[in-house]
């Protein structure tokens, strides 16, 4: 079962805006607040790509260049939720969009030990 929930995917025109959702899960219960996050795309035919990341007290971001200006992340910890808030989309933006939360590892690099099933995010031109 995963503890990651994702929501907020869907299809929207280039330049058009989507805003992503991650959740932890009610049951069994998992907090936020312990774990550095991240998001992750994966396009069809390539290979997962990291996007952003966040620290635990969200001070500290990190983004791909692909992504750099166009996107950004935060998180509520309160709310026990993180988002990524997405603007001016591309057709190259089209991707499964999965978040990531690791006790340990904060940053943009892998291996993140907690994942989302993903969301589905579509880009047309």
């Amino acid at each position: 079962q995963a503890h990651l929930v994702e929501s907020g995917g869907g299809s929207v025109q280039a330049g058009g805006s989507l805003k992503l959702s991650c959740a932890g899960s009610e049951s069994p219960k998992f907090r936020l607040t312990s774990y550095c996050m991240a998001w992750f795309r994966q396009a069809s035919g390539k290979e997962r790509e990291a996007i952003a990341s966040i620290s635990r007290d969200g001070s500290v971001k990190d983004y791909a260049d692909s992504v750099k200006g166009r996107f950004t992340i935060s998180r509520d910890n309160t709310k026990n939720t993180m988002w990524l808030q997405m603007d001016s989309l591309k057709s190259e933006d089209t991707a499964m969009y999965y978040c990531a939360a690791d006790a340990v590892l904060c940053g943009l690099t892998p291996p993140y030990s907690n994942w989302g099933r993903g969301t589905q995010v579509t880009v047309s031109s």
